[in-house]
């Protein structure tokens, strides 16, 4: 796996040159102070939007290196079955709640445990408590616009554009890191952390997206796909791959996801003092917060669930009470129940999909505590400068202002506890039965 470090996605990055001298980017900077409420960080991006999607689009035909890339992401391999690239966007809203939670949780939080790609982020300055469950919500964006419909991710979709939006994001961040490291060569230890965002940082996204979901995740909430939904849920994600750059081979099969994700997690999670930093930072950005209003105590108890005691001991995290892992019990309880009960009902499967497309589509962009309607098109927001460190941040200190989902998790524990004891009370009296049968 090393040598991924020091290779990434050229062809991206020289095209990025290329859109540069056809439209100069603005001298533009968010501001990098941690007060999370201090600033309202719209007034920040009310300046005018740079779409390089739309620049590469209407400038291809011009330049040869530009239409190399326009040529690549236009042509569908071969691998591709779209029916199956739309079963693998259904799995996403089948275990709908249970994915978002491992996505933030797990893929995100515990993934912050690789040093690595925590310096990147840390230069970005997008993961101060100020930005983050902003930064967070544009991702999520991402994905939905990536299964909101085949047409979306299929070439001239909105999850298709968007994902290229990405790449040339990448191609923006790891140009101008790599440009200050020049300057100062102890600004990023490419010795070390190889190039930024490289292909082996690639890799692991993706399989963030995919891999730690269906054999990390999921099961750690009590739910196991079906190896068809496997199959259609990586062929996704390896779509979305080629799209953004990275190297596919590596899902090309459940075998080579699991042995990836799994090489993954034994070399690169080695947290480090920037990892607890932006571990503390999302569990700050998101306590109390909607839409889901749930205490530190919750979030961090969601976030040892799913990742376990030492690497959260590694982050920093505290330990809190045994309740709130109770709580998290219910959840999982009605996680469970939701999504095995509905799956096996084609009718109630096909309206409960369907319901989560439109409902998260609006919990996380058209809401007022979502994104506000305000697609994002992945601007180069978060310029790296020298001056750019990341800090511990402060929390919310305002009062909730809706119902926790807390509440909801405490009476799905409780229904868990009675159906058990239901079913421990009925198995005795059916072996007391049996028993008087046998021996009279």
């Amino acid at each position: 796996m090393h040598p991924l470090k020091f290779t990434y996605d050229t062809l991206a990055e020289k095209c990025y040159e290329r859109l540069n001298q056809i439209s100069p980017p603005p001298n533009k900077n968010l501001p990098r102070n941690n007060g999370q409420f201090t600033q309202d960080v719209k007034e920040d991006e009310k300046k005018a939007h740079r779409d390089l999607y739309v620049i590469l689009k209407e400038h291809h035909e011009e330049d040869e290196m530009l239409s190399n890339l326009w040529k690549e992401v236009n042509t569908v391999p071969d691998w591709v079955d779209w029916d199956q690239i739309a079963r693998g966007q259904d799995v996403f809203y089948r275990y709908g709640g249970a994915n978002l939670t491992g996505l933030a949780y797990q893929s995100l939080l515990g993934g912050m445990g690789a040093a690595r790609v925590a310096e990147t982020l840390a230069r970005t300055g997008g993961f101060s408590t100020k930005v983050a469950r902003r930064r967070l919500y544009e991702t999520t964006q991402h994905i939905l616009q990536c299964t909101k419909s085949l047409e979306s991710i299929q070439p001239g979709g909105d999850g298709w554009a968007s994902t290229i939006r990405v790449r040339l994001l990448h191609a923006a961040v790891r140009a101008r890191i790599m440009s200050l490291q020049k300057t100062r060569p102890e600004y990023y230890n490419t010795e070390e952390w190889g190039i930024p965002i490289n292909d082996l940082d690639s890799i692991a996204t993706i399989g963030t997206f995919s891999s730690t979901l269906i054999w990390l995740s999921l099961p750690r909430q009590g739910i196991y796909l079906r190896q068809q939904e496997i199959l259609d849920y990586l062929a996704l994600w390896r779509y979305v791959g080629y799209l953004i750059g990275s190297p596919t081979d590596p899902f090309s099969t459940p075998e080579k996801a699991k042995k990836t994700i799994e090489s993954l997690l034994y070399h690169e999670i080695r947290p480090s003092d920037t990892s607890k930093i932006l571990a503390n930072n999302i569990i700050r950005s998101l306590e109390n917060r909607p839409p889901i209003f749930a205490s530190p105590d919750m979030l961090i108890a969601s976030a040892r669930w799913l990742n376990g005691n030492d690497l959260c001991d590694a982050l920093g995290l505290m330990q809190p009470s045994l309740y709130y892992s109770f709580l998290m019990a219910g959840q999982c309880t009605f996680y469970m129940v939701m999504c095995y009960a509905y799956r096996y009902i084609p009718y109630l499967d096909r309206k409960k999909i369907n319901f989560l497309r439109r409902a998260f589509w609006v919990m996380i962009v058209d809401s007022q505590t979502g994104l506000e309607g305000q697609e994002t098109f992945f601007e180069f927001k978060y310029v790296p400068e020298f001056s750019t460190v990341t800090e511990m941040g402060e929390g919310y200190v305002g009062a909730r202002e809706g119902t926790s989902i807390e509440t909801r998790n405490l009476r799905w524990l409780l229904c868990g506890v009675a159906g058990l004891g239901c079913v421990s009370y009925l198995g005795a009296k059916l072996v007391g039965v049996i028993g008087g049968m046998v021996w009279g």
